[in-house]
């Protein structure tokens, strides 16, 4: 195969492991900073690179529309134009297809939709996603799947899994191997352990350098997450990587990796980031929040982040609160450093065989909630 993949450690279902790749070698368990157009929202390369961020994710839907592949490829391809020489994994677009597009019709052949932004029409098929990933010179190609949105009725979660299976083969085909780049395949089906069971046989036959649980974080709670997962992971090959698409709280990376995840992406931690929110070790923080308007303390005092070492919770408040743009560069660097810390405890304790401690004092961490607020400090 064309990216090499080992597993350096192992505590119960999860592993420590290293996928080298032509952009440079990636240590899992890794999250995926999102950078859907050519950038993660809020945040310099080299502010992402000081999270620790050691791969991150672009997008083909938006990416082919605006500023289309075909231009990236002139101007370098994608790593260039976004000054980020690391690995990138580029999703395939049908996600946002089916959740942004309008009028999108779903055949054989693949999907035609109206472009969110101006209404154009435009065609997707297996091959243009491979052909759009390979312009954008994405280190991992993800194929073009159906994604349904749940709860769905089986037969409709059925014909969207086998019908990702088809594409599947038609996405390998497309696919141009090179050393150091990669083609992951897609596991659907729903929480449907039978379906997501004929999901994965068919995706290993074909053969892919590694395979994405897709279809998940679409409306079923945590709990069908991880029961999904624990009916899905066991199928999958113990010498490829594992990575679950759009996932999501910290509470789901801890408990998927538990379960063998490898990668994760999600736009969580900028999103909440640029609203206000914060993750810190003892659950999350809304810095909107009148508590926090004359608090000189450091959002979480453990953090290595820009924002907790330089300024107050008092600062950062009044940034969000005057919607400056300081403030959503800070609480997303904030988040994005919060999420990498978290995978760099993870992998540490895999390393040492105590990932159930780590994850036990993770959710005490969790439950225990924010330090109490300053006398004369606002209403909370």
């Amino acid at each position: 195969m064309t990216l090499r993949y080992s597993v350096r450690a192992r505590d119960g279902a999860a592993r420590l492991g290293r996928l080298e790749t032509a952009h440079g070698a990636i240590e899992t368990p890794v999250f995926m900073p999102v950078g859907t157009a050519a950038t993660v929202k809020a945040m310099t390369p080299e502010g992402l690179r000081e999270t620790g961020a050691q791969i991150i994710l672009g997008n083909t839907y938006h990416l082919m529309l605006r500023p289309t592949a075909e231009r990236v490829a002139k101007l370098g391809g994608l790593h260039r134009f976004m000054n980020w020489p690391g690995p990138i994994l580029t999703d395939s677009g049908g996600f946002q297809v089916m959740s942004l597009a309008q009028l999108n019709k779903v055949t054989e052949e693949g999907v035609t939709f109206q472009s969110h932004i101006d209404g154009a029409r435009h065609a997707l098929s297996p091959e243009r996603s491979i052909e759009i990933q390979h312009l954008l010179d994405a280190t991992i190609t993800m194929q073009l799947d159906e994604c349904v949105k749940l709860p769905a009725d089986a037969k409709r979660v059925a014909e969207a899994m086998r019908l990702s299976l088809r594409w599947a083969e038609r996405c390998r085909a497309a696919f141009r191997q090179r050393e150091g780049y990669g083609l992951f395949g897609i596991v659907q089906g729903g929480t449907d352990a039978a379906m997501r069971e004929e999901s994965a046989k068919g995706l290993i036959a074909t053969g892919f350098d590694g395979y994405a649980v897709g279809g998940l974080a679409v409306g079923e709670t945590q709990a069908e997450m991880f029961a999904t997962l624990d009916v899905t992971v066991p199928h999958l090959p113990q010498d490829r990587p594992r990575y679950l698409m759009g996932v999501g709280k910290p509470s789901d990376l801890v408990g998927a990796v538990q379960r063998g995840i490898d990668m994760f992406d999600c736009v969580m931690p900028t999103r909440s980031g640029r609203n206000g929110q914060a993750f810190t070790r003892r659950g999350t923080i809304n810095i909107r929040n009148a508590r926090h308007a004359e608090d000189p303390r450091p959002l979480d005092e453990h953090c290595r982040c820009p924002a907790c070492r330089s300024y107050s919770r008092a600062y950062l408040h009044h940034l969000v609160r005057s919607d400056e743009i300081l403030g959503a560069m800070l609480m997303t660097a904030h988040n994005l450093t919060y999420y990498q810390d978290l995978m760099i405890g993870m992998r540490a304790a895999i390393a040492e065989g105590r990932l159930a401690a780590f994850a036990a004092d993770f959710h005490a961490g969790q439950a225990e909630g924010d330090v109490a607020a300053l006398p004369d400090s606002g209403p909370g």
